[in-house]
């Protein structure tokens, strides 16, 4: 498998998660109880499968290949991206510091939660478009066949060794948990 399309397969787990988190912020605007729970696990999927785990492979190993094969990193799309992984970061942080009061009955932490919640979907929706309409189709044309076969094996690096064995599957698994809790089957 490319490289890019092991990025666009990830993508397609990452945004079933944005569904599971849409239809949480939702019931929270509509005044229902949402466990508080099913943030911390969205939190955790997100700052580890999505962020450390898929954003890690873009920022210290997609990225940089495709800066040396001379798509510039400052006022092009390299920038662009790097940009909204902190812009998404800034919201989950937002949402992982709102849950402890959520739970404890805050009224105001409902709102933040949904408001960052909804921030984040909206971003990372555009985001991976962009990615996938524009920078994974320039990646692909810029970077030779050695840097593809050095990509795909760093890739996996980042499977084993940043990540370990098995935890794809358990995120693939909370997913499929947090969609039946919401009825998103």
């Amino acid at each position: 498998m490319r490289a890019t399309e092991e990025l666009m397969t990830e993508h397609r787990a990452i945004e079933r998660m944005l569904v599971v988190l849409e239809a949480a912020a939702r019931r929270l605007d509509e005044g229902q109880a949402v466990r508080p729970g099913l943030f911390r696990d969205v939190v955790d999927f997100v700052r580890n499968f999505a962020d450390r785990c898929h954003h890690g492979k873009e920022e210290e190993h997609l990225f940089p290949r495709m800066e040396a094969a001379g798509v510039p990193r400052a006022g092009g799309p390299l920038a662009v991206m790097l940009f909204e992984h902190d812009e998404g970061r800034e919201y989950v942080a937002a949402i992982a510091d709102a849950i402890d009061a959520y739970e404890s009955g805050d009224s105001s932490a409902a709102g933040q939660i949904a408001e960052n919640a909804r921030g984040y979907v909206g971003l990372l929706r555009q985001h991976i478009a962009k990615e996938e309409d524009v920078l994974f189709p320039m990646a692909d044309g810029v970077l030779g066949p050695d840097d593809k076969r050095e990509l795909e094996e760093r890739f996996q690096q980042v499977e084993a060794e940043v990540m370990g064995p098995g935890v794809h599957e358990r995120y693939h698994s909370l997913l499929e948990d947090l969609e039946r809790e919401l009825g998103l089957e």
